[in-house]
């Protein structure tokens, strides 16, 4: 499936262009700059940057609309073997790999944010706490994202919605010219609702083409090797240009970036189950030829009700309060503790190299964690898996929790520490997959999208008290997200359903 008709396709390519053009509009005030180690701040916003936004705001517009899916009349598909029944090809591998990419970009957004705040903060003179503003903003973005974007999803499909999010990551390019902190604060706003919207929908898009047999380590590897990759790009990238280039430049690469996958878009495939729901036969068969999967009779197939259902319907009531509680926790801790660790450290009398010494060594530990999670997810069981992962974290924080009480064995934080950064990187690799499962596939983007949404939200509770200066102590936070943390366990345990090797069909 390409677009909807020739004039949409024409919209979509024609907003594409006045983004572009509006980001480049940005590029004469920042290379102004380049004398002064392109320091910016002060300085007056030229006409070219203000018609520049007014081409973006159009542009995104105009690609929104060439999305937007025409009005098909529902065709009998027939019985058709989906994805899920087809032998794994070079199609799931291209798209794997693609998926792979994408959110590589996706993670690496965010993560440009630990290494433009130091110049930001130098650059605009302001304390911690304003600067504080701008991760917040971002977390704020990345909530409204997941829920937006999860809600597109199931509407426009999840090729669209992704497409969609690439055009924002373009725009929001202008960050690097902003003379003035709060429209970069704005901007980060909206890269986070971006950023915040690919995640849920390549997790629907991936679970509903793959094999089954294949399905469970293909989403979690995927995810894994975004997270690694869009940290490891982005200090990468940011070693090399800043120097030369500033901090802005960090925000000029959302340009080439999301135009790369833009450029790439002819080969990222729509969900055929999706295509079968909204009545457009003849791409889905198309579709699934692609796959390998084949239309087996010429009977009429059932079709699930296109009913707009919430993701906590009453079936589906109790995983999704589970997920919620883990997404929460996972939250509190990614954006709380660990970042409140390093202070937590020195506080103790740590010094502030053997502090970084200590989670660096922790963190080497824990690296082949994702390795672990896919094979477990895959190999032994998913709900198993996620239940795992949220024991080794409950265990890392009530370790940290333990060493205020003073437990000998536990003053040397390496263990705990290690067993924190393991059970935390296990549950985020495995909680979006596993939710992407668990739910049919006319509410799955939705879903997706709120378990993504919530684990944003812990950590944007988190950073509202950094803002407000109200961090607890480490031993506190670390007692309170354990409570939570086993809450989540216990009513996985309960409440979860086991996927693995499982139907889409059956669990829907």
């Amino acid at each position: 499936m390409t677009f909807a008709g020739g004039w949409r396709a024409g919209a979509f390519w024609l907003g594409c262009l006045a983004v572009t053009a509006g980001v480049l509009l940005h590029i004469p005030m920042y290379w102004m700059g380049r004398d002064m180690g392109f320091q910016l701040a002060g300085m007056a916003m030229d006409a070219g940057m203000w018609w520049g936004m007014v081409l973006i705001v159009l542009g995104v517009g105009l690609s929104a609309y060439g999305l937007m899916p025409a009005k098909f009349a529902h065709e009998d598909v027939g019985v058709v073997a989906p994805p899920e029944d087809a032998p794994l090809t070079q199609a799931h591998w291209g798209m794997c790999a693609l998926l792979a990419l994408a959110l590589i970009v996706d993670i690496m957004k965010p993560a440009s944010l630990g290494f433009v705040v130091p110049g930001m903060k130098q650059e605009y003179g302001l304390e911690g706490s304003i600067v504080a503003l701008l991760p917040f903003a971002a977390l704020s973005g990345t909530v409204v994202g997941s829920f937006l974007w999860g809600w597109l999803a199931d509407v426009y499909g999840r090729r669209a919605s992704i497409l969609l999010s690439s055009i924002v990551f373009v725009g929001t390019s202008i960050c690097g010219a902003m003379p003035d902190f709060y429209w970069n604060v704005g901007m980060c706003f909206l890269m986070g609702a971006g950023a915040g919207g690919m995640l849920p929908v390549a997790y629907a898009l991936l679970a509903e083409i793959m094999p089954t047999r294949h399905r469970g380590w293909a989403l979690v590897l995927v995810g894994g090797i975004g997270a690694v990759g869009g940290y490891f790009a982005a200090s990468v990238l940011s070693a090399w240009l800043q120097p030369a280039w500033s901090w802005r430049v960090m925000w000029f690469l959302n340009l080439p970036t999301g135009l790369i996958l833009i450029a790439l878009s002819p080969f990222l495939p729509e969900s055929a189950r999706f295509l079968m729901h909204v009545g457009r036969a003849a791409e889905a068969r198309t579709m699934l030829a692609r796959f390998g999967a084949v239309v087996t009779s010429n009977a009429p197939a059932p079709r699930e009700s296109h009913s707009h259902l919430p993701p906590v319907d009453k079936r589906y009531a109790g995983v999704t309060v589970a997920l919620t509680v883990a997404a929460l926790a996972w939250g509190l801790v990614n954006f709380g503790v660990l970042l409140w660790l390093p202070a937590g450290l020195v506080a103790e009398g740590v010094s502030v190299s053997a502090a970084s010494g200590l989670i660096a060594k922790s963190t080497l530990i824990a690296a082949p964690t994702i390795l672990l999670s896919v094979w477990l997810y895959s190999a032994w069981s998913t709900r198993g898996a996620l239940a795992l992962m949220l024991a080794a974290t409950a265990a890392g924080l009530a370790g940290l929790a333990l060493r205020s009480a003073g437990v000998p064995m536990l003053q040397d934080p390496v263990a705990p520490l290690a067993l924190l950064i393991v059970g935390s990187s296990g549950v985020i690799s495995i909680l979006l997959p596993y939710t992407a499962e668990n739910f049919p596939l006319r509410i799955r983007g939705r879903a997706t999208g709120w378990i993504a949404g919530c684990s944003k939200i812990g950590g944007l509770l988190a950073q509202g008290l950094s803002v407000l200066g109200l961090a607890p102590a480490l031993a506190l936070a670390a007692a309170f997200v354990c409570g939570l943390t086993l809450l989540a366990f216990v009513l996985t345990v309960a409440l979860g359903r086991e996927t693995r090797g499982r139907d889409l069909r059956d669990l829907e």
